[in-house]
């Protein structure tokens, strides 16, 4: 089994990136997937989740309504810890879980994308790196996602920057072109970490 960490700043097409990876065979593990599906209605996270925070954050239908979530826990560090406590080991046992099925020839892509925010990259044999400049980030963010100019940049700002996540590059995929060039690169990317 190779273990692939798949990461790359918000707009640089990493998802894009995951996406073709699975078409060719990857097993992939999105982190941010499996943080939504332990809180899903009915679940044994969810019930945690209530139980700490209270029905207020509930919507109607039962569901986690994550606004509501998400201003309780932001704005209180003592709050979002214990959030992290509920939730992060429910994701690392799902992981595992999904760990355990893949064969044990499989290339295993964990999409991460706080990958170097949360110093991550030794976890992995091969780190991949989705990257575009700043510029044709924004240009994605609020011309394909809607999101304001000032949002964009914001979200951009939080996370590492380009330097530091190519900084933990083993393979970078460069992705300011056409969805054919990007495709020409992953196919490139896969016949090596298949070799």
């Amino acid at each position: 089994m190779l273990r692939v960490g798949l990461t790359g700043g918000i707009g640089s097409g990493k998802s894009e990136v995951s996406r073709r990876l699975a078409e060719r065979g990857a097993v992939v593990i999105d982190a941010d997937k499996i943080a939504r599906e332990v809180v899903e209605a009915g679940s044994e996270g969810l019930a945690r989740v209530v139980a700490a925070f209270g029905e207020e954050i509930l919507r109607e239908d039962g569901s986690l309504n994550r606004e509501k979530l998400g201003a309780i826990v932001f704005a209180d560090s003592d709050r979002l810890a214990a959030l992290n406590g509920i939730v992060h080991p429910l994701v690392g046992e799902r992981v595992e879980e999904l760990q355990r099925q893949a064969p044990d020839d499989a290339v295993v892509v964990y999409d991460v994308p706080l990958l170097v925010e949360n110093k991550l990259a030794p976890m992995y044999e091969v780190v991949i790196v989705v990257d575009a400049s700043d510029e044709v980030r924004l240009d994605r963010l609020t011309r394909v996602r809607g999101m304001s100019e000032q949002d964009a940049r914001a979200r951009i700002a939080a996370q590492a920057s380009r330097e530091e996540r190519l900084g933990v590059a083993d393979v970078v995929i460069p992705n300011e072109g056409t969805l054919e060039e990007l495709d020409a690169r992953v196919a490139q990317v896969w016949k090596r970490l298949r070799g």
